[in-house]
């Protein structure tokens, strides 16, 4: 079946929020996604948590990753107490739209259902900051959305989410090279080759798996039952963004000169995509046999990359 590059919705929160302030300089959000390094393996965190993207990567260590490959630099500011990082980001914003992140996605009461913590990060453009309100620019599909100063503080304090500091922003976004979309994805081929060959010093916590063992354990736990949130975690939110940005490397891939590598990319795009109907429907057996298809494909993609 010959792949067709996807345009539509997705969580692509980062990338998005990004492509907001870089502007028509910047690449776009395929691009951006690809270089960060992300779609480069699988991971199964603590062994029972799964993500579609490279064993021990998050999007902390991405981001640094990607601005450098396509050409830009940027501020980074973080920690203090409260009032500190407030202020930092109202005389910030003051100045101009502010990358903020990560937050945690479930303080963020203006996206329907959200009613407290869930362990999810999230990257929104802060548009403006008044006494009473923080005006931002929510990737997930709301533009000029507002929330109490209160509330936006405690999702930026993002003590429920696994990486990362508190209250995390960027400012001074520059171009600092004039760097060709080709040029930026082909710069981040090493690393995705090493980032496929899963880093021994991952940090993550224990019985955490990676690649095709990481594919095979969660189709055993999809077998018995996808219990304890996994079901809704996958169909929410694992199967959206990996399927997207998989489709996005394979296009980016071929662009870049790898059609080997597109193919297999594209290839597991298929494969993640397809977990979604049988996880929602029930039929655990389908989606199990579509992850012990994508197992093998993470050597492949890293053979066909080197």
């Amino acid at each position: 079946m010959r792949h067709l590059a996807y345009v539509g919705n997705g969580p692509y929160c980062y990338a998005n929020s990004f492509a907001m302030l870089l502007g028509s300089r910047g690449p776009s959000t395929a691009v951006i996604e690809v270089t960060t390094g992300g779609p480069f393996g699988m991971q199964l965190v603590g062994g029972t948590q799964p993500f579609f993207d490279a064993y021990g990567w998050n999007p902390g260590i991405g981001c640094d990753r990607a601005l450098a490959a396509i050409g830009w630099t940027s501020a980074v500011h973080h920690g203090g107490d409260a009032g500190d990082a407030l202020a930092r980001l109202r005389s910030a914003a003051s100045q101009g739209p502010v990358w903020v992140g990560p937050l945690e996605m479930g303080y963020l009461y203006h996206q329907p259902e959200m009613t407290g913590p869930i362990g999810a990060d999230h990257f929104v453009v802060v548009l403006d900051v008044d006494d009473e309100r923080v005006l931002m620019h929510d990737p997930h599909g709301y533009p000029y959305a507002d929330m109490p100063v209160g509330d936006f503080m405690v999702a930026w304090r993002a003590e429920t989410v696994s990486y990362g500091d508190p209250y995390t922003m960027r400012t001074g976004f520059s171009q600092v090279a004039d760097v060709t979309e080709t040029d930026a994805i082909r710069a981040a081929i090493p690393a995705a080759v090493d980032w496929l060959g899963m880093r021994s010093d991952a940090g993550l916590p224990p019985r955490s798996l990676g690649n095709a063992a990481a594919a095979e354990r969660l189709a055993e736990l999809v077998e018995a039952g996808a219990g304890d949130g996994l079901r809704e975690h996958l169909i929410y939110f694992a199967v959206r963004v990996g399927a997207r940005r998989l489709s996005d490397t394979a296009d980016c891939l071929l662009l870049a000169g790898y059609p080997a590598a597109a193919d297999v990319a594209a290839r597991q795009a298929r494969l993640v995509g397809s977990l979604q109907r049988p996880m929602v429907n029930g039929d655990l057996p389908a989606a199990a046999a579509a992850l012990r298809a994508l197992a093998p494909t993470y050597d492949q993609l890293r053979a066909a990359l080197s």
